[in-house]
């Protein structure tokens, strides 16, 4: 019979004689395949598992030859042919009684006296792995041994049970002395001194463990060890060691376990403080979010409050390489875990469920069921009438689990993986924190990803932090980076990718392809082109798979690293040109639909769009219309550049023109400026003039509004050009119109007046009444900077009547505002004062923040003026806020000067100075020549 050991000197023997020993590194990979016998090892995990996460040039071919010399040794010694290679990797396919840990493990398992752990632990031959020397050795190794310490430490407890405490004082004295920080045997030592009339040195030996836990880890002991020692103090008996079959099969508790506070306190408060019931809860969470971590780290938490065992299953729910735990296989496990004996343990799934249950009425067991698939997978794995707790985790909410409390883990907050970082890392990450939250994000929080580009980085004595985030911030190689031979975030996200039925995996791959921020379900249900009730029963459930987050009711998002993912496996499937012509079909008629409610003036400009044939949503009002641009505004214009790029020049300029005034007037100006540029650029692209033409117009508003003047003008005078190559009365009219008001604020009042004239008179060639009295309101302007007030006001009172008439609310309100500052500038302040808050009142009403922005500098001038500094502040700093919210430069340094000029006359000439210099510099920039009078100010403070 073959015959393996890994508990001393890796080796092999066959019918009892040694198989000849093979080289140190032939060595470490048998003794690595042997460690996961009967499962099935890649390549790749084999040279992380040597080597770690600097493997030489020659790693995989190392492997290779290792496999290939353990096969002959193995075959020239007679054994049978039991190492074999699968699609997923090399399988040593070991029998029953063929390897010494698991004959350990069973032998264990079925041990109800002191001589029966006592062979067990014959089978042991020294330190574990005690020849090999590889990267896995050191916690492979730390495992195992505390798996020798635990039996020890109920050898001892039967031994003192059966009244030996005289011959054991010697074993477990050298117990101690090797592992002075393992408590249970400190304080079995402790009890057989005392048993043994030896109280003072019982006490030493309580005072040795404390000095030495406190030195290494800074705790104290443990309320059982406490208790014993009081009792050795007092000379009482404690009360007598009881035989028990409990026993610790909770995997090691990670020494840098960070942050999850609020989380802890949930899970560790229900099972302590409800003795009386089985206690279930369920941890769900997508791909490295750190599940199983977390329930570790509770259930060694909770460990002391449960005295009959601690027991573990991975059911291998989403584990590569594994075939999945089955609840039959699992109860096995665990009963004999719990101490059952092979013999007794029934063939059926239902007789061992019940037998289950029956073993743990009156025992406080903690069960920890990792990595479940599903609920159906651990129903049958539920405590009867108990006094037990049992802790699940899954990548799927479980949801159909009767009276399980649940709890879905998010990403880690910035602070607290931060710490985790540090912690791994060490000094690097302290000196360098700005990179380490570059990493971070690109991490996503994810703890996984932290952990492996922690560990990447402590591995690289010459990375320094930053160059770690380069690395990471290169395109295409961020999950990658994020892997190493035994673990990787793609490979976890791809395991869960397969687990998916069709729908739900072409659903994933093709919300990889929307480049925006969010999607609903009439989004989803267009790129997949399914009926709207399917479209949304299948979001929810890669909701309840993990693989989407669900920010708001309705909405559904990526996870960073999730979104890389899906956009990689979709174009790995091939190319979804149909997909995407279907979503950009849905948000343009949507869009389309929701500006033509908000303003009907302009639907004759704007591009008239076909009825998609996906699930339309149809809004009914104005409100639902500003609800619907407000949540898609990111997406609408992701798409549409995104169309400019896959060469779709008139879905991007068709989207361009539809959103600009909703864009504009709500002061969504670099939105406006990315759009305007996309569809400048499919235009140019694809020879459209007209296109070319309309791009340009917007594009130069929006330069305006960010405070490129020049640019601007330069922007203006091509779209003036391009119309009249085109012959489009009606866009170079727009485009004099815009043009005037841009060299208003450069001071060339004769210039503005002019394009402002021609743009009226344009606008009413083409029987435009409303764009006719936008053109009046502009040259009214110059006549307002030339001094011509009563003319200026004339004018604008008959622009006020035709918007009057057609309904126009924000034309009066631009209006309102112009008369306004005619009379600020006649030394009307009341006035001025009384027309500006009708202006504000109209902008508030219809959210145009553009206007209420300009409108509230105008009001703190006016206010300053009638001698009421302190109102002008609040005015200012509205304003102020408001303009820094949207990047509006020119509107920046207005409310800074107005703000300067407010406080010098309230007496501040500390924050004057400050408002005055930002304004200064700001209009500097603009090349404006109100930076003159700026300066003077400044000069004067």
């Amino acid at each position: 019979m073959l015959r393996f050991t890994v508990l001393g000197p890796v080796g092999a023997s066959f019918d009892g004689r040694e198989v000849p020993p093979v080289a140190p590194r032939h060595r470490a990979v048998l003794a690595y395949l042997l460690l996961h016998a009967r499962t099935a090892i890649s390549a790749d995990r084999l040279v992380g598992a040597m080597w770690g996460l600097t493997p030489p040039d020659t790693a995989r071919a190392q492997v290779q030859a290792s496999v290939a010399v353990i096969r002959r040794v193995l075959r020239e010694a007679g054994a049978p042919e039991l190492l074999v290679t699968r699609s997923a990797g090399y399988v040593l396919q070991t029998e029953p009684g063929q390897l010494d840990l698991e004959e350990f493990t069973g032998a264990l398992a079925g041990a109800r006296t002191a001589g029966e752990v006592r062979a067990a632990l014959g089978l042991w031959q020294g330190q574990a792995l005690a020849d090999v020397h590889a990267d896995f050795v050191e916690e492979a190794r730390t495992r195992l041994e505390d798996r020798r310490l635990g039996a020890v430490e109920r050898l001892a407890e039967l031994e003192l049970e059966a009244g030996n405490h005289a011959s054991l004082i010697d074993e477990l004295a050298a117990q101690v002395a090797a592992h002075p920080l393992r408590e249970r045997l400190s304080g079995h030592l402790m009890l057989a001194l005392h048993r043994a009339g030896r109280q003072a040195d019982a006490l030493a030996v309580a005072r040795a463990f404390r000095a030495a836990l406190a030195e290494d880890q800074g705790l104290d002991p443990s309320k059982t060890f406490l208790a014993l020692e009081r009792s050795v103090l007092h000379d009482d008996e404690p009360a007598p060691a009881q035989p028990t079959t409990r026993q610790s099969h909770l995997p090691y508790d990670l020494p840098d376990f960070t942050g999850r506070a609020p989380e802890l306190a949930r899970l560790v408060e229900s099972p302590t403080r409800n003795r009386r019931v089985v206690t279930i809860s369920a941890i769900d969470g997508m791909a490295g979010i750190g599940k199983t971590a977390l329930a570790v780290h509770v259930a060694h938490r909770l460990a002391e409050h449960f005295p009959d065992g601690h027991l573990f299953v991975d059911l291998h729910g989403h584990t590569p390489g594994q075939v999945v735990c089955q609840a039959s296989t699992a109860l096995e496990m665990l009963l004999l875990q719990l101490g059952v004996t092979p013999d007794r343990l029934p063939v059926t799934l239902a007789d061992r469920a019940a037998l289950w249950r029956s073993e743990l009425v009156n025992r406080r067991v903690l069960v920890v069921l990792d990595n479940a698939l599903d609920a159906d997978q651990v129903r049958s794995l539920m405590p009867g009438a108990s006094n037990s707790f049992v802790l699940i985790t899954s990548r799927r909410r479980l949801v159909d689990l009767d009276g399980a409390f649940t709890l879905s883990l998010d990403v880690l907050p910035a602070d607290e993986a931060v710490e985790l970082f540090t912690t791994i890392v060490g000094d690097r990450a302290v000196a360098d924190q700005d990179a380490v939250m570059t990493v971070l994000r690109l991490c996503g929080f994810l703890p996984l990803a932290v952990r492996i580009a922690a560990a990447r980085l402590r591995h690289r004595s010459t990375w320094s932090v930053a160059y770690l985030a380069e690395r990471l911030g290169e395109q295409g190689r961020r999950l990658p980076e994020l892997s190493t031979a035994e673990r990787g975030v793609a490979a976890a996200f791809t395991l869960s990718y397969r687990q998916l039925d069709e729908d739900q995996q072409r659903m994933f791959r093709l919300l990889g392809l929307h480049p925006g921020a969010d999607v609903d379900a009439y989004a989803a249900a267009s790129l997949a082109d399914l009926p709207l009730w399917r479209a949304d029963e299948v979001l929810g459930d890669l909701l309840d798979a993990h693989l989407l987050m669900q920010h708001e009711p309705g909405r559904f998002t990526f996870h960073d690293l999730l979104r890389e993912h899906a956009g990689a496996t979709a174009l790995e499937h091939g190319p979804e040109e149909d997909a995407l012509a279907r979503m950009f079909d849905h948000y343009l008629y949507t869009a389309s639909q929701a500006i033509d409610l908000l303003f009907p003036d302009g639907t004759a400009r704007r591009p008239r769009v076909l009825r998609p044939g996906t699930p339309r949503l149809e809004l009914a009002d104005r409100d639902g219309a500003a609800a619907w641009l407000d949540a898609e505004r990111v997406n609408l214009v992701k798409v549409a550049v995104h169309a400019a790029d896959l060469g779709r020049p008139g879905y991007s300029s068709a989207m361009s023109i539809t959103l600009f005034r909703y864009l504009n007037n709500h002061a969504h100006f670099l939105d406006a400026s990315a759009l305007a540029k996309a569809a400048l650029r499919a235009a140019e692209n694809d020879g459209d003039l007209a296109g070319e033409a309309r791009a340009l117009i917007d594009l130069a508003v929006t330069q305006k509004r960010l405070g490129l003047t020049g640019p601007a003008v330069e922007y203006a005078r091509l779209a003036v050009s391009r119309h009249e190559e085109l012959g489009d009365r009606f866009g170079e009219a727009r485009s004099l119109l815009a043009l005037g008001r841009f060299r208003l604020e450069q001071g060339a009042y004769d210039e503005a007046y002019t394009f402002s004239r021609r743009a009226a008179e344009a606008f009413d060639e083409v029987g435009e009444p409303i764009n006719r009295a936008a053109a009046e309101c502009g040259y009214a302007a110059a006549y307002r900077e030339q001094g011509r007030y009563e003319e200026a006001l004339a004018v604008l009172d008959r622009a006020r009547a035709v918007f009057r008439s057609h309904g126009h609310t924000s034309g009066e309100a631009h209006v309102l505002h112009s008369i306004g500052l005619v009379n600020h500038r006649q030394g009307h302040n009341a006035e001025a004062i009384d027309h500006h808050l009708q202006a504000l009142a109209i902008y508030r009403e219809l959210r145009m923040k553009a206007g209420e922005m300009e409108v509230l500098n105008s009001l703190g001038e006016a206010f300053r003026s009638a001698h009421d500094p302190a109102r002008a502040v609040e005015d200012h700093t509205l304003a102020l806020d408001l303009a820094s919210s949207m990047y509006d430069r020119w509107a920046q340094a207005q409310a800074h000067a107005g703000l300067a000029h407010a406080h010098r006359d309230l007496g501040r000439s500390d924050l004057a100075r400050a408002h005055a210099a930002q304004a200064l510099h700001l209009l500097t920039e603009l090349r404006s020549p109100e930076a003159n009078g700026v300066r003077l100010l400044l000069a004067a403070l």
